[in-house]
């Protein structure tokens, strides 16, 4: 029987793209961040032996993530400088001992279950070749493709090749089983070792390797979310709204008689759902979360210790622990912690020529892909009565809008934003 891999989770490299959300990894969908739930996962496949790589920021708070996680031996390694994906690699090949295979992954890419125990159980059948998932899709998606061969042998990786020079449907997704570790962390530093300024040395050097031993494709037609930019934090909440089943209400939640469960709900702990207020599934209330009078929450996710106050409306939207809204619309919104959204405030979320919505990240207008998206909220931002964003506008931590204002760009962390008006008196 073939050894099991040590699985080597990426959770490092910077995450400047999230902004104004701050480390992907430790984002909670649900009652605990994504890496636990990912790791739970991984345990329940047996992969129970893992090395995680950190940068230097999140490193102590993914520690106490993944040693909250029962059955799991998981070593924290610190990339100290976000320099790709081989240098990771080489940052966690000092926590392994020995030569064995390795699982390598990405912690910010979510997909079923079934793809990893396909990948296992093709290591499992022949343990000499490396495999990689590949995700069958036939429009054109800006990633890597692989060349593969009729027996399912690839041969290569080409990197965005435009629609029209596709080698092939299948997407390279990092969920590579390697045979040797050895081999693979020798190709990577060789690869360093080439006067070459691209960061690409963990893709030239299974480039190098498919020459010299077997790599094979999995194919996986599952759904594939990957968390690389604000508004996919959507994306995953969906995947996990979609997962729940029936209607969970916590012994210690109060459901008024008057009020309104629809649908496959979650409700937390504490929670308070007052008369006339709907929860429209799929929908997770964390606990301690109150959902007021008349208020409606609709395919979204309102996590702990939040104020969904009179005649708010939350539709298709993310929002974190502590946030307060009062009579105001949060519409295919993201929120970070502490968002203080007050009266009469809107996320609009439509453009007017009904296209596609694009945000700007570090100075690129970027296709968000959805026709709808509201805003992206930063930690601690306070929104006064009567703000309104605009369809893509992202509002950094700490951020404070004065009454009235229309926000039509993003704000960086910490300014001030407000409207200056003139009042003018007549007398009678």
């Amino acid at each position: 029987m073939a050894e099991m891999p040590l699985l080597i989770i990426l959770a490092g490299g910077a995450s400047s793209r999230m902004w104004p959300l701050r480390e992907k990894s430790l984002l909670r969908f649900g009652s605990e961040p994504l890496l636990q739930r990912q790791l739970r996962h991984y345990a329940e496949f047996g992969l129970r032996e893992v090395v995680i790589v950190a940068n230097p920021d999140s490193e102590g708070d993914i520690r106490s993530a993944a040693q909250a996680v029962d059955g799991v031996r998981a070593q924290v390694v610190v990339q100290a400088n976000p320099k790709g994906m081989g240098d990771a690699l080489l940052c966690a090949s000092t926590g392994i001992e020995r030569d064995r295979p390795v699982y390598v992954v990405q912690v910010h890419d979510v997909v079923e279950n079934q793809m990893h125990l396909d990948l296992l159980a093709a290591f499992a059948a022949d343990a000499s070749a490396t495999y990689i998932a590949g995700y069958e899709r036939e429009d054109y998606f800006p990633g890597g493709y692989l060349v593969v061969a009729g027996d399912g042998r690839i041969t290569g990786i080409v990197e965005k090749p435009g629609a029209a020079n596709r080698p092939s449907n299948l997407v390279n997704i990092v969920a590579h089983v390697h045979s040797s570790s050895s081999r693979l962390f020798e190709a990577i530093r060789a690869e360093y070792g080439k006067d070459i300024p691209s960061d690409d040395h963990y893709e030239r050097a299974m480039d190098h390797l498919m020459k010299e031993q077997v790599y094979r494709v999995v194919p996986y037609r599952g759904p594939w979310n990957a968390l690389k930019f604000p508004w996919h934090v959507l994306d995953i909440m969906n995947f996990t709204l979609s997962k729940l089943e029936g209607q969970v209400v916590a012994e210690s939640a109060f459901i008024a008689k008057t009020a309104t469960l629809i649908g496959n709900v979650t409700i937390g702990e504490g929670a308070k759902i007052f008369p006339g207020a709907a929860v429209v599934g799929p929908a997770y209330i964390g606990a301690h979360t109150i959902v007021g009078n008349n208020a409606l929450v609709r395919g979204s996710m309102v996590l702990d210790h939040c104020n969904v106050g009179f005649t708010t409306e939350v539709a298709r939207s993310y929002v974190a622990d502590h946030c307060d809204m009062h009579a105001c619309r949060v519409l295919d919104s993201v929120f970070a912690p502490y968002v203080n959204f007050s009266a009469g405030c809107t996320t609009a979320n439509l453009r007017i020529d009904r296209g596609p919505v694009p945000s700007i990240v570090k100075g690129v207008k970027l296709d968000t892909g959805r026709d709808k998206f509201g805003a992206v909220i930063g930690q601690g931002a306070f929104l006064a009565v009567d703000v309104m964003t605009m369809p893509g506008v992202k509002v950094g931590e700490r951020v404070q809008v004065g009454p009235g204002t229309h926000v039509h760009k993003d704000l960086k962390d910490g300014v001030r934003a407000f409207v200056k008006q003139e009042i003018v008196i007549i007398e009678p």
